[in-house]
């Protein structure tokens, strides 16, 4: 199977096994944000549990 381009480019693996993914809402309008939401969303995130199967499914090749 296939590695789908788009989750290629929005998610990677970390050593453990868990996937590592970007927040959204930090790419533009952000004068009205909070420095510390701004900040915050910089951070990667994990994906949640419920998804896991579908991203890494998508992530096939991997």
């Amino acid at each position: 199977m296939k590695t789908n381009p788009g989750a290629k480019k929005r998610f990677s693996l970390t050593g453990t096994g868990k996937i590592k993914r970007k927040h959204a809402f930090k790419s533009h309008i952000l004068t009205k944000k909070a420095t510390k939401r701004k900040r915050n969303l910089a951070y990667f995130g994990q994906v949640d549990k419920a998804d896991v199967k579908n991203v890494k499914l998508m992530l096939a090749s991997k």
